[in-house]
């Protein structure tokens, strides 16, 4: 069997990074995303001294060319992708963000994964067992919203708005899909200790990454079109 091969976006830092590590524990080769060559070739080194097959793309996930290229990389260099994980993400406000945050959340969270995984598809349906991962997050659940003190306190417009667009994509994708040998989850990482969580989250990126990682491995029996922290399901 021919090793795996996955796309990690924003893989630079964070969740993302060990999202990453973990997958290329697993013997996978990992493509790691970032905005710029430089920051993606500097985590994937980084990686590399861990014995890793780790390769840094670049991929603004804005960037409509960064994703025809990385697209025609994948194909000609592997012919098919078996695992995208969907980690790039935002979270700004409108006090003190010069740009327009509801447009710009939309753009990286929802737009940009839209586009990437249309672009990707073809690809991950050569896959024996292809596995996307969207990265949500629980303050996009509907459900929650009118139940769960945390999320109602945490939650906020663009970025909540934007995270259950994703959701709605994800179980769209699943139905789609459903009759492929590819799987479509989303994922509640928890609150992680990264640059948008805050230094006082309680849960490291380490274990924030368990469950992308999870679902991006699931077996043939696994789930599709659900939404999930660890083994847990969580309401849309």
């Amino acid at each position: 069997m021919s090793i795996k091969v996955a796309l990690v976006t924003g893989a630079n830092k964070g969740i993302g990074f060990e999202v990453a590590r973990q997958l290329g524990q697993q013997g996978i080769t990992v493509l790691m995303g970032a905005r710029t060559k430089t920051n993606a070739d500097e985590a994937a080194s980084k990686l590399q001294k861990e014995g890793i097959q780790a390769i840094g793309v670049q991929l603004e996930v804005t960037n409509a060319n960064h994703i025809s290229e990385l697209v025609d990389f994948i194909n000609n260099e592997y012919g098919r992708l078996d695992i995208l994980v969907n980690n790039a993400g935002i979270m700004v406000g409108a006090q003190g963000y010069d740009g327009d945050f509801l447009r710009d959340s939309f753009e990286v969270n929802t737009f940009a994964p839209f586009f990437i995984t249309e672009a990707l598809l073809p690809l991950l349906l050569k896959s024996d067992a292809g596995r996307i991962v969207n990265q949500s997050s629980a303050s996009g659940s509907i459900g929650f919203m009118g139940t769960n003190e945390q999320v109602q306190k945490l939650a906020a417009p663009a970025y909540s708005a934007s995270k259950a667009a994703l959701n709605m994509l994800t179980a769209y994708w699943a139905q789609k899909w459903k009759d492929t040998n590819v799987k479509i989850n989303a994922a509640h990482p928890g609150l992680v200790r990264t640059q948008m969580g805050g230094e006082n989250a309680e849960l490291s990126a380490e274990e924030g990454a368990k469950t992308a990682v999870r679902l991006a491995t699931l077996p043939k029996d696994g789930p599709t079109g659900g939404f999930f922290y660890m083994d847990d399901k969580l309401p849309w």
